[in-house]
């Protein structure tokens, strides 16, 4: 147990060794915690808890540390696994505890373990007494399960906040000002990137909502990584930035190439861009993790993707990444198509209509290039980047 805060304390996991999330969906190159939060009062309430490998060392902890049967209420938050994992174990231990969730929440918890538990159903407002300490829940549907709330402390003023604000990093330390604040938002942002960018138009919402309860916040305590303790309402300013169309000015080329002539190409196109004073980032999408790169391409403004023409299609790690694209749906974005093929030369249709899938608006036409580019055509790949360059 580590006291966060007066009552409340952290009784999570820190899974250093995690480099894969979402099955093998999403990269977690410094690992993730799992936060579970107990607030002892007359009545004592546990908040979350943590991932079902863990769940025998979690409950020995409670058990030393607090006593399973002190625990007169939990909190499901969300049920997905890294949150709700350990809760069939748990309600083994001490049966017919209340159990307090959303409407949603109740039915994707019966779903998950086929168990009808002593569930309490609640929506946005309603509160529970513990003593001192009142807990009032805040539903955050779509951020990112159809079940999520937060449940913010009364009396402590913490937001406990599931995994919205949240990142997954393992640190020897618990709050945002002791570890690296370049770290801390690096996986900010690639989380937000990566995993809310599709809700983003819900999320703007919800943290108008929350702002317009007027719910004095002294900490926001997210159920991954790092608690937000020094000026906490720096990461939910972040959040509406990040919810509100956000680009940095700048342009990925991503391209994927089997002898090097489509990275010529856009070697060529970076030279445009970069000669009308515009950032280019050339990722290979072959060489680079996908996470990384759906994180490089919330940040720019523009897209622009090649791949050599292969088997009349694309290159499979360019299509990979684009249908990723397509499922997080990124807003205010531009884009363009090139590639490199031998006779049949498909590839540049296929990454437009890709881009059009996507949302993103196609603003200068795509150009190809038959085996080895000339220098006429790298010419014309430096004209694609400036003319692109223009509208930015």
């Amino acid at each position: 147990m580590i006291q966060i805060k007066d009552n409340i304390f952290w009784v999570g996991i820190k899974d250093w060794e995690l480099k894969k999330f979402h099955g093998e969906e999403l990269s977690t190159h410094r690992g993730s915690t799992y936060n579970s939060y107990l607030i002892k009062d007359k009545k004592t309430a546990l908040v979350d808890t943590v991932w079902t490998p863990f769940y025998e060392k979690y409950l020995e902890q409670l058990e030393s540390e607090v006593g399973l049967k002190n625990i007169d209420l939990i909190v499901t938050n969300h049920c997905e696994q890294d949150h709700g994992g350990s809760l069939p174990y748990l309600l083994e231990r001490i049966p017919g505890t209340p159990v307090y969730c959303t409407k949603n929440g109740a039915m994707m918890i019966k779903r998950h373990f086929h168990k009808d538990w002593n569930f309490n159903i609640v929506k946005t407002g309603d509160s529970v007494d513990l003593g001192a300490n009142k807990l009032v829940f805040v539903e955050m549907q779509m951020l990112h399960w159809p079940d999520s709330m937060a449940t913010y402390v009364a009396g402590a003023n913490v937001l406990l906040s599931n995994d919205a604000f949240g990142q997954h990093y393992a640190s020897p330390f618990m709050f945002n000002d002791q570890v690296d604040q370049c770290e801390l938002y690096q996986e900010a942002l690639k989380y937000y990137a990566n995993i809310l960018t599709p809700f983003s138009k819900m999320a703007k919402a919800k943290i108008n909502e929350v702002i317009g309860l007027g719910l004095p916040i002294e900490m926001i305590a997210p159920s991954h990584g790092i608690i937000w303790r020094d000026n906490p309402m720096q990461i939910v300013e972040k959040y509406a930035q990040w919810a509100d169309g956000y680009h940095e000015g700048t342009v990925v080329v991503l391209y994927d190439t089997m002898w090097g002539a489509t990275r010529k190409m856009a070697q060529a196109i970076a030279a445009g861009l970069s000669k009308k004073g515009i950032g280019a980032k050339l990722i290979n999408a072959g060489k680079s993790d996908r996470n990384d790169v759906v994180t490089e391409i919330f940040k720019a403004r523009g897209l622009i993707v090649g791949s050599s023409t292969i088997n009349k299609g694309i290159l499979s790690d360019v299509a990979a990444l684009i249908e990723m694209v397509k499922g997080l749906k990124f807003k205010n974005k531009i884009g363009a198509a090139f590639g490199s093929y031998g006779w049949s030369g498909e590839s540049v249709k296929i990454l437009e209509e890709g881009l059009k899938e996507s949302g993103i608006e196609l603003v200068v036409e795509g150009i190809r290039a038959q085996y080895n580019p000339t220098p006429e055509d790298l010419q014309s790949c430096e004209a694609l980047g400036e003319a692109f360059a223009a509208k930015i």
